[in-house]
């Protein structure tokens, strides 16, 4: 763990707390890691789509004023 790492308990459910530890023990990583890296390639997704969103968001923009007021 960095030194830039912050703390926080996290329950989950105990048939996913026993994934996390076989995945851990199987990969040679903690479960702090696994955690880690689980959130981090979520939160990239949801980056994705909301930079989809916001460019799809501006054509829709145009699109309206092209429709409304021509």
């Amino acid at each position: 763990m960095s030194e830039l790492s912050k703390r926080s308990t996290v329950y989950f459910e105990a048939e996913i707390h026993q994934a996390l530890r076989i995945k851990a023990a199987t990969t040679h990583q903690s479960v702090s890691e696994v955690v880690n890296e689980a959130v981090r390639v979520a939160l990239s997704e949801d980056q994705e789509d909301l930079k989809a969103f916001s460019h799809m968001a501006k054509y829709s923009h145009a699109f309206k004023y092209m429709l409304f007021c021509t």
